[in-house]
């Protein structure tokens, strides 16, 4: 027997043949777990600006209607 052969004998020794979907599944389960955490940190900044009415209407009261520096881009 030639060394070619010797190994296509030991590397089909050795050749495992498993269940290959079992085995890949447990991918699409984290990215579903990493997907799901994403959103619902996503899900955390609803309605944020809604939270501290009070402090909002208090600068309101301070500052005036000119809302100087008020908002984003002034």
């Amino acid at each position: 027997m030639n060394l070619v052969a010797q190994l296509a004998v030991a590397a089909a020794e050795t050749e495992h043949h498993g269940n290959i979907p079992a085995e890949t599944v447990i991918f699409g389960i984290i990215a579903a777990v990493v997907f799901a955490l994403l959103a619902l940190v996503t899900f955390s900044y609803k309605n944020v600006a809604n939270r501290h009415e009070a402090k909002a209407a208090a600068w309101a009261a301070r500052h005036g209607k000119d809302g100087h520096g008020a908002g984003h881009g002034h």
